[in-house]
């Protein structure tokens, strides 16, 4: 790795350090030369505009998660085991993660959910990206026996997305101790409505 993409690589983790802690709107170039000692015409060097600034570091948190949720649970077996897994990995992943104040692609939904342009293009790119994955992961489940033949797979995403995001919810802006209980417990009534019949 050469000293320019070394320089690009520690902007963009100072980025997620601080979009996680403040939101991607929080981004600007000003802001990060000071957290990062660059000068501002060094960060331009590496992202011409803001929104690039904001895009690339959407990429990175979105590959972020998916090295902290879906590849460490590719070695749980096919179906339930590794549904079980993604769902255990997803709830404690930003910890696990180093960003204490959550989820940025959770902050970048909301920030972006109806302001059209590059930032919202790569958030919406990785979110339908995360909804096909759950459903394969699903569709696995299916086939395998452990869930019934005739679930409605996109029924049970939408629901696994809500426990999640219910979870961050209560965890984070409302500091409830029990909330991974809860998501659990939650989860665990999912799959038992989802099961094949005796």
């Amino acid at each position: 790795m050469g000293k320019g993409e070394q320089t690009r690589n520690a902007i963009l983790e100072a980025a997620l350090a601080q979009a996680s802690e403040g939101g991607f709107e929080s981004l600007t170039i000003g802001s990060l030369a000071e957290r990062t000692g660059l000068s501002k015409s060094g960060l331009f060097a590496h992202f011409g505009s803001r929104e690039d600034l904001q895009v690339a570091a959407i990429g990175l948190a979105a590959q972020r998660f998916a090295e902290a949720v879906f590849q460490p649970a590719l070695s749980a077996p096919r179906g339930l085991p590794r549904i079980r897994a993604l769902f255990g990995n997803w709830l404690g992943w930003t910890v696990r993660s180093g960003l204490a104040h959550g989820c940025p692609m959770q902050a970048a939904a909301m920030e972006f959910d109806d302001r059209p342009g590059p930032v919202r293009d790569a958030v919406l790119a990785h979110y339908q990206r995360l909804d096909r994955e759950l459903g394969r992961a699903v569709e696995l489940a299916v086939s395998v026996g452990h869930l019934r033949a005739d679930l409605d797979i996109s029924q049970f995403v939408f629901d696994l997305l809500g426990i999640v995001f219910a979870y961050y919810h209560h965890a984070r802006l409302l500091r409830q101790e029990a909330a991974a209980v809860r998501a659990r417990s939650a989860f665990e009534r999912l799959v038992a409505a989802a099961a094949p019949s005796a």
